[in-house]
């Protein structure tokens, strides 16, 4: 009996054992996953200011904000100012946490997360609608796609136009039922950065039309009369 009960000791022992190295395990593999992620994510662009100077540094994106212009009719520089406003170009940003008591980290505001800070509910309606089981906050493409496919919404709904950056932010921000109660009204600071993505979408469009040609038709395989500079 009491070799038995030894046995069944031991083993239960092991059991709990494989069961703290799996864990362990599992712990690991999504650390690593996630700094992979992080290590492989593109840099914010050291001058923000300058749409051209954004492009140079990541060409592709002047691809997936010109393909979301076409889909939808959003300005490329439009989809650019709402991102520097919403993330600074940083890929898997989210709401700082809260602090219980003022000092433990708690829970995030929201469920912003990405490029266009888009939240869960919407993002949900978005992939559903448009964007595909796929289609991930941290990419690009599927950012400037995202916002394009809102502000063509924006228009439907609210009839905006899709060259008023200023109003077209408003409705982003507070959705567009806030925007149609007129929610950012007691919001100075939301009126105040709907202001500066205006104003950035200004000087992005001035900048771009000096140097869009490098962006336009650039690889081999673009070449007239699909492609035109």
């Amino acid at each position: 009996m009491a070799s038995a009960i030894g046995w069944l000791g031991a083993r239960r022992a092991r059991g709990a054992c494989l069961r703290r190295v799996a864990g362990f395990l599992l712990v690991g593999g999504y650390l690593l996953v996630a700094s992979g992620c992080a290590m492989l994510a593109p840099s914010p662009p050291e001058d923000q200011r300058n749409i051209c100077e954004i492009f140079r540094e990541q060409p592709s994106w002047y691809d997936h904000a010109r393909a979301a212009e076409e889909r939808w009719g959003t300005p490329i520089a439009t989809q650019l100012a709402f991102i520097q406003q919403e993330s600074g170009f940083r890929s898997h940003v989210r709401p700082p946490r809260t602090r219980l008591l003022g000092v433990i980290p708690w829970r995030r505001p929201s469920s912003a997360k990405g490029y266009a800070q888009a939240q869960d509910p919407v993002w949900g309606e978005y992939r559903d609608d448009a964007g595909g089981l796929f289609a991930r906050r941290t990419h690009m493409k599927h950012a400037t796609d995202f916002i394009g496919w809102y502000n063509a919404r924006s228009r439907r709904q609210l009839g905006l136009s899709l060259h008023d950056p200023e109003r077209l932010y408003l409705a982003y921000h507070e959705g567009q039922g806030g925007y149609r109660r007129g929610t950012y009204r007691a919001k100075p600071r939301v009126r105040q950065a709907a202001r500066q993505v205006a104003a950035r979408a200004d000087r992005y469009q001035a900048q771009l039309g000096a140097c869009e040609a490098e962006f336009r038709c650039r690889r081999l395989y673009q070449v007239w009369p699909f492609c035109r500079a």
